[in-house]
């Protein structure tokens, strides 16, 4: 179900962001860099990128809820899973070895400054 519910939300993000970057607004909108929207879309572009624009944001809203709902009854993020515990520890042993390589440097040029 959680699947199923990120995959709407991922189209509804794209699909959102396209018919809002359509609108013509101050700057004229991404449809006047190509041509007017009046003759991709009919007479009534107006009006059905404002419904198009309701519905997806509706949309957008119900999936960003129901994730959070579906998450909340998992007790954990829906991102947890995504990284292996064994590339996480390795990652924590190198950067633990650069750490201790950068202070043995430091103190090896700490010492051979001349003290006063």
């Amino acid at each position: 179900m959680t699947a199923f519910m990120m995959v709407i939300h991922a189209l509804v993000c794209i699909l959102l962001a396209t018919i809002i970057l359509m609108q013509s607004g101050r700057g004229g909108g991404l449809t006047e860099s190509f041509s007017s929207a009046e003759s991709m879309f009919g007479a009534q572009t107006s009006s059905f990128l404002i419904k198009g624009t309701t519905i997806l944001s509706t949309c957008f809203l119900v999936t960003c809820l129901g994730l959070a709902i579906l998450s909340s009854k998992k007790s954990q993020s829906l991102m947890s899973t995504k990284i292996a515990p064994s590339k996480q520890t390795s990652t924590v042993d190198s950067t633990a070895a650069v750490v201790d390589q950068a202070v043995e440097e430091a103190e090896s040029v700490q010492e051979s400054i001349p003290q006063p």
